[in-house]
């Protein structure tokens, strides 16, 4: 259910995805660069499907750190987090044997202890000792790994087992909200298809976080991929999306393709065409000015348009057509400064050319 049909309880800041990664990058180079007493759990907060656990991941991999997942809503019984007795025959006393999934690699390294609490009352009190410690009476994790967890918000519509004040103040919380833009950058760089990029960008309020959350949307564009013509395969293309996604969605994806914006402007044919004024303009405008002005088409293409830049290298007539497309007169302002303003924090020779243009130029200098 959304957010508005549910009172959600959750902790720390609401961060994207960037300012997230910045958080938690902080605190392990910290913990992983000087000599600390306390280290303190980091505990991410969010909806399901909005990528949590896949950013984790993502941390571990950009920087080199081992990696460790268990997800603690599996456990049956408290061995599957203190680990197994056995009879030491040479002292002739009970031991216990870690948990396979126990860290022992000298790391640094990530354990991620993920939708901590989806596990019942007993499992949660044997992770607080865990938390506080960073170690179990059967074992004890490497000096040079650090724990994070992953969390759904309390209340409304979730199975959860609530954490007391003490379980809480033994981490560092922060909560993850969902940007569009930060995951059109991340859609496109993993080869998310192209038509369902565009379909978020003008349908962002659709990623309600019932049935449809970015992990669902990812599912359904995956199976769509292979499918060249949406549009003569409308009856497949919604039995697809109803598989994964929430009616509302469905709906709006099938309208999305019957209106052919399935088909939207791509970057790579604005920047490399040869005739801009004469092929892409119109186009654009085409697409915008319908009985309704569709500035939400303009800013799909445009935000795209500015992911694909920062990702790209362009060369001096690909730079060219850029700056005619941010100058095109049909952008709002508040439309072309934002853009604008995104494409500034580029700091690449080719990019800081487009501000030999004194329009250009201006909106830089009224940020």
């Amino acid at each position: 259910m959304s957010d508005s049909q549910y009172t959600y309880k959750y902790y720390g800041a609401f961060c994207n995805t960037d300012a997230i990664s910045s958080f938690v990058n902080h605190q392990l180079n910290i913990h992983f660069n000087e000599d600390l007493n306390v280290k303190t759990p980091l505990c991410i907060w969010g909806r399901h499907g909005i990528g949590k656990t896949q950013l984790v991941e993502q941390i571990a991999e950009e920087n080199g750190y081992d990696f460790a997942y268990v997800a603690p809503a599996q456990f049956e019984e408290m061995g599957d987090l203190l680990g197994m007795p056995y009879l030491d025959k040479e002292t002739n006393s009970t031991k216990f044997a870690p948990p396979e999934w126990v860290p022992t690699t000298e790391g640094p390294g990530i354990l991620l202890i993920d939708d901590v609490n989806r596990a019942d009352d007993r499992i949660l009190r044997g992770i607080m000792q865990l938390l506080q410690n960073y170690e179990l009476s059967a074992w004890k994790l490497p000096s040079k790994w650090h724990i994070i967890l992953t969390a759904n918000p309390e209340g409304g519509d979730y199975s959860i087992t609530t954490m007391d004040d003490a379980m809480l103040t033994r981490m560092m919380h922060v909560s993850m909200e969902f940007d569009v833009k930060n995951w059109a950058s991340w859609a496109l760089k993993n080869g998310v298809d192209e038509r369902g990029v565009n379909f978020v960008l003008t349908y962002p309020e659709l990623v309600t976080g019932e049935l449809t959350t970015p992990r669902s949307l990812v599912q359904f564009f995956e199976s769509i991929k292979n499918i060249d013509d949406l549009k003569e395969n409308l009856l497949l293309v919604n039995t697809l999306a109803l598989s994964s996604l929430d009616k509302n969605t469905a709906s709006a994806f099938t309208a999305f393709v019957s209106n052919n914006l399935d088909k939207l402007i791509a970057p790579k044919e604005i920047l490399e065409s040869r005739k801009f004024e004469q092929t892409i303009a119109p186009k654009i405008e085409t697409l915008v000015n319908q009985q309704v002005k569709r500035i939400d088409i303009l800013s799909t293409i445009g935000i795209r348009l500015v992911n694909y830049v920062a990702q790209n290298e362009l060369n001096t007539s690909e730079v060219e057509n850029l700056k005619k497309f941010l100058k095109l007169s049909l952008i709002p302002e508040d439309l072309r400064l934002i853009l604008v303003q995104e494409i500034a924090k580029d700091k690449r020779s080719e990019i800081k050319k487009l501000f030999s243009d004194p329009v250009l130029a201006m909106l830089i200098l009224t940020v």
